[in-house]
């Protein structure tokens, strides 16, 4: 089910397309599986295995898509504004009931009015909000504070360094830096040629233009510390929160209400 149509087109592999993403994504994090698999245990364990989950800044689909072959009885709402990321993600899920789509920008104060639900048991996202600077996400994690249903959970998954251990990042970068050479040198797409191969699709190409007009060819945005969402989320009304996985360059940051 769908709630906006751009981008969809007759003998598309969808599932080609979302399997292409996946790849592309996880140049950039190897351990990006691991992420989500500690995503839904927590949901499990805190809000049980029929949860109704808001995709936050969906893209693709991909936090849903592994959620649904988890979790069959779950339901989810996906929110996005990237035309051809929700392209690929409706014409995924075009045959689900379980999934509605929602064209919506993050930063504008009214987005959550467009959501078919009042409120949800769990908010999801991955490797998105840093697009927003601190002062909007902050204020977005006072919105989901009113959304995420009492017991509920939002957990976000993202780049979340730590200032204070400048050679430990160092080393790092270095090694991923040296590891994604090594896998384009094979063959593997990184962010640019993703998008290249998206422009010169016959049905993607006008939703991958104007998904540039609206984002350019990155979105400027911030990267606080694990320390600064945890702190962010209890202000927002979460009862609780912590990390609960992390890797040395990235976090998830979990928040109870």
């Amino acid at each position: 089910m769908t709630e906006t149509a751009s981008g969809t087109g007759f003998g598309t592999d969808w599932r080609a397309w979302q399997e292409s993403w996946d790849r592309q994504q996880e140049w950039y994090m190897p351990d990006r599986e691991e992420r989500f698999r500690v995503m839904l245990d927590m949901v499990e364990a805190l809000v049980g295995p029929e949860p109704r989950v808001l995709d936050l800044a969906c893209g693709t689909g991909s936090i849903t898509d592994r959620l649904l072959k988890r979790f069959p009885k779950a339901v989810s709402t996906g929110v996005d504004l990237d035309p051809a990321l929700l392209a690929i993600a409706e014409g995924t899920f075009a045959d689900d009931d379980r999934v509605t789509f929602v064209t919506a920008d993050l930063k504008d104060p009214g987005w959550t009015s467009q959501l078919p639900h009042d409120s949800y048991d769990a908010v999801l996202t991955a490797t998105a909000l840093h697009w927003l600077f601190s002062e909007p996400l902050a204020a977005l994690y006072g919105q989901l504070g009113k959304i995420v249903a009492d017991g509920g959970v939002f957990m976000n998954a993202d780049h979340m360094p730590d200032p204070a251990t400048p050679r430990i990042n160092a080393a790092d970068r270095e090694q991923r830096h040296a590891r994604q050479s090594a896998a384009k040198a094979a063959g593997v797409l990184d962010w640019a040629d993703w998008w290249a191969l998206a422009a010169n699709d016959p049905v993607l190409a006008e939703p991958t233009a104007k998904r540039f007009e609206i984002y350019g060819e990155h979105a400027d945005g911030d990267t606080p510390t694990a320390e600064w969402h945890i702190r962010t989320l209890r202000e927002a009304g979460f009862a609780e929160a912590r990390t609960v996985w992390s890797s040395p360059s990235d976090a998830l940051v979990l928040g109870l209400k």
